[in-house]
């Protein structure tokens, strides 16, 4: 009886066999899915985790994260997961400002045909 392409004598698949094939990423990985407004999404994704590392390093349960973040329990859970959902930028600064950080925005002049958008965090 023949087997399968990619099937093993014991079942399994022979991934050895078979190239993958491997594109370089842009760097923001919203644009290489081509969803819309990748530039806010990355910059909210890098604000999220942000919050995340802070409440992480303070040990704030999420009840607790959400009593000084003013939200509710599930949305901080949702924040944890990296799901910034309808959360804007401006809310999520606020909400690194309720957690004792600093936010500072610099607009400045680029060489490119547009400029970028960056979390730097320090």
């Amino acid at each position: 009886m023949r087997k399968p392409d990619g099937i093993t004598g014991k079942g399994r698949t022979d991934m050895a066999k078979k190239k993958a094939r491997v594109e370089a990423g842009s760097g923001n990985i919203f644009a290489d899915l081509g969803l819309p407004n990748p530039e806010q999404e990355l910059l909210k994704a890098h604000l999220t985790l942000q919050i995340y590392r802070i409440v992480k390093a303070r040990g704030l349960t999420q009840a607790r994260a959400g009593e000084i973040l003013g939200i509710k329990q599930p949305h901080v859970s949702a924040l944890m997961r990296n799901r910034a959902g309808n959360f804007s930028i401006g809310r999520l600064m606020e909400f690194l400002t309720a957690l004792g950080q600093d936010v500072r925005i610099t607009v400045k002049p680029t060489r490119k045909a547009r400029g970028e958008m960056a979390v730097v965090a320090g």
